[in-house]
């Protein structure tokens, strides 16, 4: 698969998908307490994207998984299917969504605290964020993706926490994953050039302990080995002519 320049018309497509799953993470937030179960809000989201946004989840049946949403709580990576678990009071959460909309994928992420995490919770989701912020204001044509790997591993690394490899962000379009991969670690002046019209995402998996993941029985849950704590967060970035553009932005943010 090679990389595929958007023209305008699927450009705004995307603009599209992305707004509609930034919207799910907006509408989901107050659902998100204590004593609601993973799957509770798996359902919530699900009602809201069919009937409210006229779109399709695009996890459901996605090579197997079961649910419209992933639902990653505290040591759980990436990938975490929703179940009857019931969150409670100084849980992290990483809520991820993607959309389906007239063809195309708006894909996102978040982390939501329970009630009042820890300062090491509180800590990893702050260097999550701030990676992704980094790798994310690095966009424009002409930069490698090995620049913006290397940079968001250095902000990682130099906070005493580590950077999940084996897991990266893609390329992304009419496809949920599209080259290129986006890795979250690297050496600067490798890896592809950007250039104007490419969208991906940047979804930097950082963990409190050392880097090295494990993935469950169920074939999609991914933990840390070491059970230390993981947060993630995830935006759909388009390459612009002058810079970049975040396509699942939400009110609140300014990246």
């Amino acid at each position: 698969m090679s990389v595929t320049i958007k023209t305008p018309e699927e450009i705004e497509k995307m603009a599209i998908a992305g707004k509609l799953a930034s919207e799910v993470l907006v509408m989901i937030e107050p659902y998100v307490i204590a004593g609601t179960s993973t799957d509770e809000l798996n359902q919530i989201c699900h009602d809201y994207i069919i009937n409210e946004q006229k779109a399709t989840p695009a996890p459901l049946n996605y090579r197997g998984f079961p649910k419209s949403i992933c639902t990653s709580v505290n040591h759980q990576v990436c990938h975490g299917i929703p179940s009857h678990k019931r969150l409670k009071n100084g849980d992290i959460i990483n809520i991820d969504i993607t959309v389906i909309k007239d063809g195309y994928h708006g894909d996102t992420s978040k982390m939501f605290f329970i009630g009042q995490p820890s300062i090491l919770a509180k800590r990893v989701t702050q260097i999550s964020y701030e990676s992704l912020c980094l790798g994310i204001q690095m966009v424009k044509p002409g930069v490698q993706l090995g620049d913006i790997g290397h940079a968001i591993q250095q902000h990682v690394e130099n906070n005493q926490c580590s950077i999940v490899r084996e897991y990266c962000g893609h390329g992304i379009g009419k496809a949920f994953h599209e080259d290129p991969q986006v890795l979250h670690y690297g050496r600067p002046h490798t890896c592809l050039a950007l250039e104007s019209g490419m969208t991906f995402t940047i979804e930097p998996m950082v963990n409190t302990g050392k880097r090295h993941v494990k993935l469950l029985k169920d074939n999609w849950t991914v933990v840390t080995k070491d059970h230390s704590l993981s947060a993630q967060w995830e935006h759909t970035i388009l390459v612009t002519d002058t810079g970049y553009q975040v396509l699942t932005i939400r009110p609140n943010e300014n990246i």
